[in-house]
């Protein structure tokens, strides 16, 4: 559940506005009859995610492909408040007739949590902070929940996944040659060679030691800037168990490009210090991982045209590239002294 976009996207889907509104309208007149309250307002928030308004409260209203995701997410964030992660929602049984289900899709009904108008973002350092400790406390808390889950949340395979994301983006690069001059295209395959390679000796890392339940999407919209200006944890789609250094990469990877890509002011953050000391980090984090899965998407939805869609993909790639190549060096220069 992106929050951010929830209350800041928000369109609203009332009764009389045409088009796909029917499929709404048709949703609308389903839930008055299923919800013991009356619905004064309906919002698209996005795909199969709404804001529902009624007298008593305002819920999100979230689909989900299959009954099993459902009760799964309905479980999970019930747990982390049974074991005290109270940084995020819980689901609401309010159905007279459970579960809801509408055009082949499973409904739940999920907390509202009021926003500050102080919105969480990675631009500033002590967010940044502060949305690192917050999921060390997730952390925490799932590696308490892990034997509970193991057997319905699937384990993460670093390596696998990124081999996956480097073949499709290689098979792109009939479209990417475009857009990109062949140097540019050619470090970034080396970065992901050398990358691979390095965790691939460096397995361990990833795949013994202390597993948690992974978060699996740090994106700063998953983090929501509560009204009472705490900080609270979003959307759990892509959990999985693992070790705490996979969601640890990709938080590093989306918080670089505020930093400049700088490999020393990354080592100033006391949870990095400590993962810059393994050498298969070092080599994971010079994954172009977020390169890749922006070319894989623009390409995937043939939005590559759209001037305003690819603007931000060609400053990832291009705009960014002499700084990522400092970064990348500094990689190379610390997993070498590593070997002395």
């Amino acid at each position: 559940m992106e929050c951010l976009e929830i209350l800041t996207k928000a369109v609203n889907t009332t009764v009389n506005n045409g088009g796909d509104d029917l499929v709404q309208n048709r949703l609308l007149s389903y839930l008055q009859d299923q919800l013991p309250f009356k619905i004064e307002e309906l919002k698209q928030i996005r795909k199969k995610v709404f804001l529902l308004r009624t007298q008593e409260r305002i819920f999100i209203l979230k689909g989900f492909s299959t009954y099993h995701r459902l009760k799964l997410q309905e479980a999970f964030t019930s747990s982390l408040m049974n074991e005290g992660f109270a940084k995020t929602y819980i689901f609401y049984e309010v159905a007279k007739e459970p579960p809801l289900f509408f055009d082949r899709t499973y409904y739940g009904c999920m907390e509202y949590i009021p926003h500050s108008e102080e919105v969480f973002t990675y631009f500033l350092k002590s967010d940044r902070l502060e949305g690192l400790n917050l999921l060390k406390n997730y952390h925490d808390t799932t590696e308490k929940l892990v034997s509970r889950y193991q057997t319905v949340v699937p384990a993460y395979r670093q390596a696998d996944k990124w081999r996956e994301r480097a073949t499709l983006f290689l098979n792109n690069l009939p479209v990417i040659r475009y857009f990109v001059q062949k140097e540019i295209i050619n470090e970034l395959l080396a970065w992901a060679d050398w990358s691979l390679k390095g965790i691939e000796e460096e397995d361990w890392l990833f795949q013994s030691g202390r597993k948690v339940i992974l978060h699996g999407d740090v994106a700063h919209h998953n983090f929501l800037r509560a009204k009472d200006q705490s900080l609270y944890l979003l959307d759990f789609d892509l959990i999985a168990i693992g070790t705490p250094h996979s969601d640890y990469l990709q938080y590093a990877n989306r918080i670089l490009p505020f930093l400049k890509w700088s490999f020393d002011d990354l080592g100033k953050y006391p949870i990095f210090k400590s993962n810059l000391e393994e050498k298969g980090f070092l080599h994971a984090l010079a994954f172009p991982t977020d390169i890749f899965r922006e070319w894989n998407r623009v390409i995937r939805d043939r939005t590559y045209l759209d001037s305003v869609k690819i603007r931000p993909v060609l400053d990832l790639t291009v705009g960014q590239f002499a700084e990522r190549q400092r970064f990348i060096k500094a990689l190379k220069y610390a997993a070498n002294e590593k070997n002395k």
